[in-house]
C-alpha cells in the first residue's frame, strides 16, 4: 500500500493540515526561540518582517505522550480541538491517521473519531479496532477524498474508558490489491488520558463561552 501523506483529517469544520510557509526571496527567516526576523545581511539594522500566523491554521497545542492535541482559533476566539495521532507500519511507514473528538452529552457515543486510510484501502472489507488485543469492533468507511478514505466512528463511555486503561489498540485494515492479506497499525495509547481529559475540558470552555 502507499503511504498515506500525512495530510491530517478535517475535523468536522476544518482541515487539520500544517502547510509550510514557503519564505520568499530577500524575506529574513523567524528565530525559532523568538519568533522575531533575523537581521538581513544586506540590510544591517532593518527588519525585515515575520509573517503573521493565519488564524484559521490548525496548531499543536500540545502534546501527551503519542497524542497530539491540534486546534484552530473558531468564532470569539475559542479553540475547536481534536486528539491525533499518525499510525505506521512495522516498517515505519506512515499508513492512516486517527483523531478524536468529544461529542455532545445525552447521545449514547461521548466521543467520535475519524480514521483516514490510503485509497488503496478495500473498502468492503470494514476497519477493525480493538484494545490489547480484545475483541474488535468492524467499522465502515464512510467516504474517500483524495486524501484518503474515511471511517467515522463513535464510542461509548465505555470504549473510552478502555482507551484509557489500555496500553495499545490495533487498527486493521485490508488493502484492495491484496484482499486475502490484512495490515495492522499499532495506535499508542500513551498519553491518552491526560490528552482526552485536556481535550474535554477545552471543548466545555468552548461551549460555556470562557
Amino acid at each position: 500500500m502507499k503511504n498515506l501523506i500525512g495530510l491530517p483529517v478535517a475535523l468536522v469544520a476544518f482541515a487539520l493540515a500544517s502547510p509550510v510557509l514557503a519564505q520568499s526571496d530577500g524575506a529574513a527567516a523567524p528565530s525559532a526561540e523568538t519568533g522575531t526576523a533575523t537581521e538581513d545581511a544586506g540590510a544591517p539594522g532593518l527588519s525585515m518582517g515575520t509573517p503573521e500566523a493565519d488564524p484559521s491554521q490548525p496548531y499543536v497545542r500540545d502534546t501527551f505522550g503519542d497524542w497530539q492535541l491540534r486546534c484552530v482559533r473558531a468564532e470569539a476566539d475559542a479553540e475547536i480541538c481534536q486528539l491525533y495521532q499518525l499510525l505506521k507500519d512495522a516498517e515505519g511507514n506512515s499508513v492512516a491517521e486517527f483523531n478524536m473528538f468529544p461529542l455532545p452529552e445525552g447521545q449514547q457515543a461521548v466521543a467520535g473519531a475519524n480514521i483516514v486510510t490510503p485509497l488503496e484501502t478495500l473498502l468492503t472489507a470494514s476497519l477493525r479496532l480493538a484494545v490489547d488485543g480484545g475483541q474488535a469492533k468492524r467499522y465502515p468507511y464512510s467516504f474517500c477524498s483524495q486524501i484518503g478514505c474515511f471511517s467515522r466512528i463513535g464510542l461509548t463511555a465505555a470504549e473510552v474508558d478502555t482507551f484509557r486503561k489500555g496500553a495499545a489498540a490495533t487498527v486493521t485494515i485490508v488493502p484492495a490489491a491484496a484482499p486475502n492479506e490484512t495490515v495492522g497499525l499499532s495506535l499508542s495509547l500513551s498519553g491518552f488520558t491526560a490528552g482526552y481529559n485536556a481535550l474535554v475540558e477545552i471543548e466545555k470552555a468552548r461551549l460555556s463561552g470562557e
